[in-house]
């Protein structure tokens, strides 16, 4: 007795749906999410009291421009880009974007009991190196 091996021609469509490259590329997608969102948010992980303004009009910022965010803490501290520094450092620092074709924009943020004495040191300490473009980090209040 012969055998065939050919396949029976089905005229029933197929009923079974193969989901396993959209689960992949679901979970590709979930982790590349979860890489940029922790790269935008990491430099304001510290918890801050930030001085409190009226409503104001805002202006859009220049999509070209670079932003470094300088943080003044409660007790004193300095910090640019997470590192805690003394003001001779933080200057040292300033001097190395000084240097720099296109400075970016500094952001300071700095808790609602910082002192002024400290508030002027920072700034002090961008017009020795001439960075004058500035934003303050203030949080909107009623």
């Amino acid at each position: 007795m012969a055998r065939t091996f050919r396949r029976k021609q089905s005229q029933h469509p197929i009923s079974e749906l193969n989901v396993t490259n959209l689960i992949d590329l679901g979970f590709t997608l979930l982790i590349i999410f979860m890489i940029a969102t922790t790269v935008t948010h990491q430099e304001q992980t510290e918890r801050m009291n930030l001085p409190v303004e009226s409503k104001s009009l805002q202006t859009k910022p220049d999509p070209s421009d670079r932003f470094e965010s300088i943080t003044i803490a409660a007790d004193g501290s300095y910090s640019i880009g997470g590192r805690r520094l003394t003001l001779a450092q933080l200057s040292r620092e300033l001097a190395s974007f000084a240097g720099q074709s296109k400075p970016p924009v500094f952001r300071i943020r700095m808790d609602a009991k910082t002192t002024a004495q400290q508030f002027i040191s920072v700034v002090d300490t961008l017009k020795k190196h001439n960075l004058s473009r500035i934003t303050f980090d203030t949080q909107t209040g009623n």
